[in-house]
């Protein structure tokens, strides 16, 4: 038997996801209770599919007009000029800093959009049940998980950026509506990174679900 070819799924086990501890499933119809930590035991999340494709769909949705709207608007001397987060970055880099045009492009549009495609293909590979790579996906699973919360760096600028420069009459920022797209994209993929269960990854057969 091959090394890819093992799962617990295979061998009848589940792992619990609290403690990792691999147990026997307590019965055909429901999988039981760990015996190390008592956490209820899932052959595989219920749902997980139909939950991380929809987050995934509605942050796809949101990301749109969290780029077309503005983050932040800034009034002054009685005139408004609203930024968005590639105007911003286009700011930066025309007015020589291009390093902070270059995290900001990062941060809030390359990472975000990233995490968009990423997840799109992790689930289009459990959908048509692609062969290899399974390692290579479980990895890419895990650095969706982990950059999740470091996207909300425009978040971070905008809400700094509000608090500090408020000097009415003549000068005050206020956020924008991109900026509350800007964060459902960022919370949405995040949800839906967590809400996928990595071992539908290793699932290559109709079969292994049954086992699970």
């Amino acid at each position: 038997m091959s090394t890819t070819s093992l799962t617990a799924a295979r061998l009848g086990l589940v792992a619990c996801d609290t403690c990792g501890l691999l147990s026997r499933p307590a019965g055909p119809g429901a999988a039981g209770f760990c015996r190390r930590c008592g956490s209820k035991l899932h052959g595989r999340h219920p749902n997980s599919l139909q939950n991380t494709w929809a987050l995934a769909v509605a942050a796809a949705v949101c990301f749109l007009p969290a780029n077309a709207l503005p983050v932040m608007v800034t009034n002054a001397f009685g005139s408004s000029t609203p930024d968005t987060i590639l105007g911003g970055v286009v700011f930066l880099y025309t007015s020589g800093s291009w390093p902070l045009a270059l995290i900001v492009l990062v941060a809030s549009f390359m990472i975000p959009l990233g995490k968009l495609i990423a997840l799109a293909w992790l689930l289009i590979s459990i959908h048509r049940r692609t062969h290899g790579g399974e390692r290579q996906r479980m990895r890419l699973h895990r650095a969706v998980r982990a950059v999740g919360p470091w996207s909300m760096l425009d978040v971070f600028v905008a809400t700094f950026t509000v608090a500090l420069v408020q000097l009415d009459p003549l000068m005050s920022v206020e956020p924008g509506l991109g900026v509350l797209f800007f964060a459902s994209v960022v919370v949405l993929t995040m949800l839906a990174a967590e809400s996928l269960d990595p071992r539908l990854l290793w699932d290559l057969d109709p079969a292994d679900i049954k086992r699970a």
